[in-house]
């Protein structure tokens, strides 16, 4: 049963996710370890323990993934196609970052942003099949102008493989969990390293990739999904209940959090949730998120909620009140907010072009949601003219004596005398 407190009783995100991350850091270090001394030997004996898989080929032949397409129904890949085209144009509106000015004749200031090489992307495999991240992954990378999109993800499906197609994917890999992030990190004999990695995993991912962080790019570490849904009174109960069940169904431990100033609605929402949980085919999943992870807070009202929230920093937000607007403005920390009763979650998981991967566990106090920014590196240029840099050389001469560095100071004078 979800537990329903007041807001007075709530005291942190830690009074409501109670279930504990198990600390895989020496298991994901030894992985990594084995994959770069050993390659492709590594990649084959972990799909064999882990994935139970027998690898002959680590690569997806391009001939398969057209097969795969082909496989699948026309209308499943027009709903692939119309959701890709919704993220492309979400995406290419963040296409920016580019600037030239000049504050003097003889000076040039400005700034280039310029595509990494090379973007390696997870799609997680497992329990679920996820070819909305393939699109979530790839279509921003294709956006930015990055040159080759390589993919890992274990036992592709077709949808899997018809997804890579749609987004511009150039290679597919069929090898999962930390193990792909090494190779994708470091490189095989098969497997290209990436300039920069990308995309959801379990804990295993999401930890090596803080291990290989630093040698490579990476998004953010995600943890275990969540949502926090802000209701007033004027809500169908079955509504709320249905939008924290799609996020219990992710992970034993995802949460989902109903703050409503209304007691009544509190409770015709915990009622639902009883109701719908037996009827979900992840029935064993989203039970475990509800009893660990769940919670009902009464608050005081919806600036109250919005202070909780804040707080709270959620991965996806939904604002199912009367004017919702008005209220967003009160929303600083969530990775995706959902405007109004008819915006749920799953609208963004699939549809409506704005990214799914987002920043969890609170990061979303300092992360953003993956976009075209995280595939380009920004540089940075000057130019002055002889006389231009005549005029400031004074004050740079004594701005560098100021730190005890005369060889900065001199690099000045020299070009004045």
């Amino acid at each position: 049963m979800i537990r329903i407190m007041t807001s007075g009783e709530y005291s942190g995100r830690s009074k409501i996710v109670k279930s504990p991350l198990p600390d895989v850091s020496e298991k994901v270090s030894a992985i990594i370890a084995r994959v770069k001394e050993h390659g492709d030997a590594a990649l084959r004996d972990y799909a064999l323990e882990f994935d139970g898989v027998r690898l002959e080929e680590i690569e997806v032949d391009p001939a398969e993934i057209s097969r795969s397409a082909e496989s699948v129904s026309s209308e499943y890949i027009r709903i692939l196609s119309d959701a890709a085209e919704n993220i492309m144009n979400f995406h290419e509106r963040q296409k920016s970052g580019e600037f030239m000015y000049s504050p003097r004749p003889g000076i040039i200031l400005g700034q280039r942003a310029i595509p990494i090489k090379r973007a390696g992307i997870y799609v997680p495999g497992g329990t679920a099949a996820y070819p909305s991240s393939v699109l979530m992954n790839a279509i921003p990378a294709r956006v930015a102008g990055v040159e080759e999109i390589i993919m890992s993800t274990p036992n592709p499906s077709a949808e899997i493989l018809a997804a890579a197609k749609i987004a511009g994917v150039s290679r597919v890999f069929r090898i999962g969990g930390a193990q792909a992030i090494a190779a994708m990190a470091y490189g095989t004999e098969t497997v290209p390293s990436a300039d920069k990695i990308t995309g959801p995993g379990n804990i295993y991912v999401a930890e090596a990739k803080r291990q290989v962080s630093g040698d490579v790019g990476i998004d953010m570490t995600a943890g275990p999904s969540e949502i926090m849904i802000i209701a007033d009174k004027n809500n169908y109960p079955a509504h709320i209940a249905a939008d924290m069940l799609a996020q219990a169904e992710h992970d034993p431990n995802a949460s989902a959090v109903l703050l409503t100033p209304s007691r009544r609605m509190a409770q015709a929402v915990s009622c639902e949730i009883e109701n719908r949980l037996p009827k979900l085919p992840r029935y064993d999943t989203a039970r475990k998120s509800i009893d660990s992870n769940g919670a009902i807070i009464l608050v005081k009202n919806i600036y109250d909620a919005a202070d909780i929230a804040n707080d709270y920093a959620p991965e996806h937000l939904e604002l199912c009140v009367d004017n919702p607007f008005e209220y967003m403005t009160y929303i600083r920390r969530a990775g995706s907010i959902f405007i109004g009763r008819n915006s749920p979650e799953a609208l963004g998981d699939y549809w409506a072009g704005v990214n799914h991967i987002l920043p969890t566990m609170g990061t979303a106090r300092f992360s953003s949601p993956l976009s075209v920014s995280d595939f380009v590196t920004r540089q940075q240029y000057v130019y002055y003219s002889e006389a231009e840099l005549s005029r400031v050389s004074r004050s740079i001469e004594s701005f560098a004596a100021s730190e005890g560095l005369s060889g900065h100071a001199e690099s000045i004078s020299i070009r004045r005398e």
